[in-house]
């Protein structure tokens, strides 16, 4: 897997490796992890588990050993139940025999504030009804989840609007509205006759999100923005996430609606959300669709040959 800023494949991979009823064994790459990866990969081919590498380009040093290791490996004597699963931010230090031997992929956030949320709703374990439709307090939770991820897609849009968005460009993973999506039912089953908005905002806003925001200003901005989604209004009929004044608006789902519902609901929003969904003037789309179009652009010269040709070539060449 080729590792992207706020994808994280790992809760997916548990989740393929449950449905296909295989074992995987995990551990962190870096300093001193090799020989416990090493004993870990061993024991899964006579076994034929799975192992999962995560981060190794924080353990380049150990990377050629690792080449060596799968050049080594004899098929025959290898269970063919037996996967390596790997994972890695781009990096040079990467062994090329690996990357061309694997396949390759990656797993990037959606784009646009409807296809994130899409992709919040698919997220396990809200598609579980055992869990969306479980708590004491049905109604409280199925509006905040909806703010919940309406929050998550908002903070993920920012980073594309460059220090406009963030003075630090975080890394907001889907692990962070997991375990906040779980503390909110626990919360409102814990205090059925109230309901503990202030406990939530310091776990999800200074903790779960905030525990990566290293920048006062940011953190700041962090939970002014919780705290317009996580708030008593919240819980009123007629509820306004956002109003742009000429017409586009957005909403919560009506009360009492199944997960369904909320993806109905979640398609019916405006595919191309207005500067002011995120807090920013409608000129600030123009510094967004510039760094778009700029990073499109260096994206296009990476692709282009290198080096200089030699002379004399004909048209055919």
């Amino acid at each position: 897997f080729i590792l992207s800023p706020g994808a994280d494949p790992g809760s997916t991979l548990y989740k393929f490796a449950d449905e296909k009823s295989k074992d995987i064994a995990s551990i962190s790459l870096g300093q001193g992890q090799g020989p416990k990866a090493e004993k870990l990969m061993d024991k899964a081919r006579e076994d034929g588990t799975w192992v999962l590498l995560q981060n190794c380009h924080l353990a380049t040093s150990w990377m050629p050993r690792l080449e060596r290791i799968l050049e080594e490996m004899d098929p025959k004597k290898t269970n063919q139940g037996f996967r390596l699963w790997l994972t890695s931010y781009p990096s040079n230090k990467f062994p090329v025999a690996i990357l061309q031997n694997g396949v390759k992929m990656t797993n990037e956030p959606p784009k646009g504030l409807r296809s994130n949320m899409t992709g919040s709703y698919l997220m396990d374990p809200l598609p579980k009804e055992e869990f969306f439709e479980a708590c004491t307090n049905p109604r409280a939770f199925k509006r905040y989840v909806f703010n919940l991820c309406f929050f998550h897609a908002v903070i993920q849009e920012r980073r594309l609007f460059g220090p406009l968005g963030w003075n630090i460009r975080y890394e907001f993973t889907e692990n962070d509205l997991r375990i906040s999506a779980r503390q909110l039912q626990m919360f409102l089953d814990d205090y059925p006759d109230e309901t503990p908005i202030k406990a939530l905002r310091y776990l999800t806003g200074e903790c779960n999100y905030g525990g990566r925001v290293t920048e006062g200003m940011d953190r700041r901005l962090l939970t002014t923005l919780l705290a317009s989604y996580y708030c008593l209004e919240g819980l009123e009929t007629g509820f306004e996430i956002f109003n742009s004044g000429d017409g586009i608006v957005y909403t919560q789902p009506p009360d009492g609606g199944s997960h369904e519902d909320h993806l109905n609901h979640i398609t019916s929003l405006p595919l191309i959300s207005p500067p002011g969904v995120f807090g920013f003037h409608e000129n600030a789309n123009l510094t967004k669709e510039m760094g778009e179009t700029y990073t499109m652009m260096a994206e296009l010269l990476l692709t282009a040959a290198q080096g200089g040709g030699s002379g004399g070539a004909g048209p055919d060449e």
